[in-house]
């Protein structure tokens, strides 16, 4: 047990922030989870979305969410999902005028 005032602070404080990040990679846990159980797009988004806010409170370093997200995607393999691409429009060009050189 910590002795010095500072001490006992820091260790109720700890106590806290510990709990709290338990709570949220709990969620992020049991998110994840369920895309690997059942691999669906509405499950993806939830399980992005817990990933991203325990990146956003420091609970995971970006590198490793960006390594989870890229996995479950893997998992996820969307069912003809086509890019909405717009068809290029026909650019008309203007005929180049014939420069003539001047004969000296």
């Amino acid at each position: 047990m910590p002795i010095l005032h500072n001490a006992k602070k820091a260790l109720r404080v700890s106590k806290k922030k510990t709990t709290r990040n338990k709570v949220t990679k709990s969620r992020t846990k049991s998110a994840v989870d369920k895309v690997k159980k059942t691999p669906t797009m509405e499950f993806l988004a939830a399980a992005y979305s817990a990933i991203d806010k325990a990146v956003k409170k420091n609970i995971f370093h970006a590198n490793r969410a960006a390594r989870l997200k890229t996995q479950l995607a893997k998992l996820v393999k969307p069912a003809k999902i086509e890019k909405k691409v717009a068809p290029k429009k026909a650019v008309k060009t203007a005929p180049k005028k014939a420069t003539k050189k001047a004969a000296k």
